[in-house]
């Protein structure tokens, strides 16, 4: 048996960056800040997040930096060669299967409706 899930929930480093393709697929990366429960730790952890299709259009529509938002997923690691050294380079990366809007409806910029608790 095994089990890859991974639960988080943080504030968004910055607005989201979209592509979209000719096939019609959309991905949107973001980076997640969140705090570690500890006395002596300040700093956030970071993580990169990968949202595919809806997911990547809500993101798109309503995520902004410093949006709470929680996230469901899965941990995976995207591999490269290093152009310089030729090195295998890697980096870990949560794909998102599920995102909450946490933030209150003073937190979207304008918007009118509420997203709060919404998951997509």
């Amino acid at each position: 048996m095994s089990i890859n899930i991974v639960t988080l929930v943080g504030r968004v480093g910055g607005d989201p960056d979209i592509k979209y393709f000719e096939s019609g697929k959309v991905v949107c990366k973001l980076t997640l800040a969140v705090n570690r429960r500890s006395r002596n730790n300040e700093k956030p952890d970071w993580f990169t997040l990968e949202l595919w299709d809806k997911t990547a259009e809500v993101a798109g529509n309503y995520v902004r930096k410093g949006s709470l938002i929680g996230i469901k997923g899965s941990l995976k690691f995207d591999t490269w060669s290093d152009r310089q050294t030729g090195a295998n380079r890697s980096t870990p990366v949560i794909r998102v299967e599920q995102l909450d809007l946490l933030g209150s409806k003073r937190d979207a910029e304008g918007g009118t409706e509420d997203i709060s608790s919404e998951h997509f």
